[in-house]
């Protein structure tokens, strides 16, 4: 295809197609969200091609982008992501203006890309090794959250993607699933690939609305919600964590709300803290995670991600390190663990250790919270 497109033009065309498609996202939100970062990522990779201006710009495309376009969401790791998406998925191409036109304002964006899109489509479609192992676009609009692509766009090799696109869609898996099996290696443990003929029989039968998930953390921004405004976690959990910040808040030792579900960006990837305090006599963030489930190194191992990113990017002058409480809990079980990134000081740890909540009255605040539900042993 070929665009005559300026700089301006480039972010007033994202800037359009973000605000038409969040309108009519009530109807359609998970199709709508991902052909919006579809389209996102072809007028991208089009500048990038053949912008006039794309020299000047040249590495700093996407963080210029993020400062002139400046809306919620909009931000150079989505349009990272978003080039990559249009690169990998080129089939999306011959529906995109399909869709796109049956969504009012977005009629004239669909027509005058889908000539010209369907050709490049039918292209690089030849140029697959084995265009048979092609996901139908319809499936992957309408089966898979962006949440679940952008786990499969870690994957390099197409057929292992498709692979891991046929059994997300076959388990209903979650995107925590999707993680999981991929990087357990499923595709290397199942050896199905012997049987492409049967997999491409069977992907016609699902149930089309299994994975549709509207609380998938790129659903968030779409939709300009927080993300603890959509978060569907079980009855139990959500009522903890409500009851653990007023638990906090209510010690006496200097403990401030700063949030909850924070987001925070690691390795392009979004990631939610449950809970954000600030501890004025300890002048330290700290950092809470509750799991409705058994204690694993897995989470704690997590926590210990977040301590280290808000040590390198969240603290100020005259804080001190931060320190990060995992809360594991499930049917009367509980442990309680600290995450203390860099503190060597056994001085240092114990002046903290002197001001936070005990390991035990947070087991016993989970206990009596569990009882009082009826989710005790």
């Amino acid at each position: 295809m070929s665009l005559t497109l300026t700089f301006e033009n480039l972010a007033e065309q994202i800037k359009s197609i973000h605000q038409t498609a969040s309108t009519h996202a009530k109807g359609s939100i998970n199709r709508s969200m991902t052909l919006r970062n579809w389209l996102i990522g072809c007028y991208i990779v089009e500048f990038e091609q053949h912008g006039r201006e794309r020299a000047e710009y040249g590495a700093y495309l996407l963080k210029s982008l993020e400062a002139r376009i400046n809306e919620r969401g909009l931000n150079q790791t989505l349009f990272k992501i978003c080039r990559q998406f249009y690169l990998t998925y080129p089939q999306i191409g011959s529906i995109v203006s399909h869709h796109l036109g049956t969504i009012g304002d977005l009629e004239e964006i669909g027509a005058m890309l889908s000539h010209q899109l369907i050709e490049e489509t039918a292209i690089r479609f030849r140029q697959e090794d084995d265009p048979r192992f092609v996901t139908n676009p319809e499936l992957l609009v309408s089966k898979l959250s962006f949440s679940h692509i952008r786990e499969i766009l870690t994957i390099d090799d197409s057929f292992e993607r498709f692979f891991y696109e046929f059994e997300c869609m076959k388990g209903g898996w979650s995107v925590k699933e999707l993680r999981r099996q991929i990087g357990t290696n499923l595709y290397f443990r199942a050896g199905i690939s012997k049987k492409p003929e049967q997999l491409l029989t069977q992907i016609v039968n699902y149930d089309q609305n299994a994975l549709i998930n509207i609380s998938d953390p790129f659903t968030f921004e779409f939709l300009g919600l927080e993300a603890k405004d959509a978060v569907s976690e079980s009855d139990l959990e959500q009522a903890l964590m409500d009851h653990l910040q007023e638990f906090l808040l209510e010690m006496g030792r200097g403990f401030c709300f700063e949030a909850r579900q924070k987001r925070i960006v690691i390795d392009d990837q979004y990631y939610f803290p449950d809970l954000i305090l600030y501890n004025r006599i300890l002048h330290c963030s700290v950092i809470v995670e509750l799991k409705n489930e058994p204690f694993s190194h897995e989470n704690l191992g997590q926590l210990n991600a977040y301590v280290a990113y808000y040590k390198k990017h969240e603290m100020y002058p005259g804080d001190n390190p931060p320190v990060g409480i995992l809360l594991c809990t499930k049917k009367g079980t509980q442990m309680v663990e600290y995450a203390l990134s860099g503190m060597d000081n056994q001085l240092f740890v114990s002046t903290y250790m002197l001001h936070l909540p005990g390991k035990d009255e947070l087991r016993e605040f989970l206990l009596k919270q569990m009882e009082y539900m009826g989710y005790s042993d």
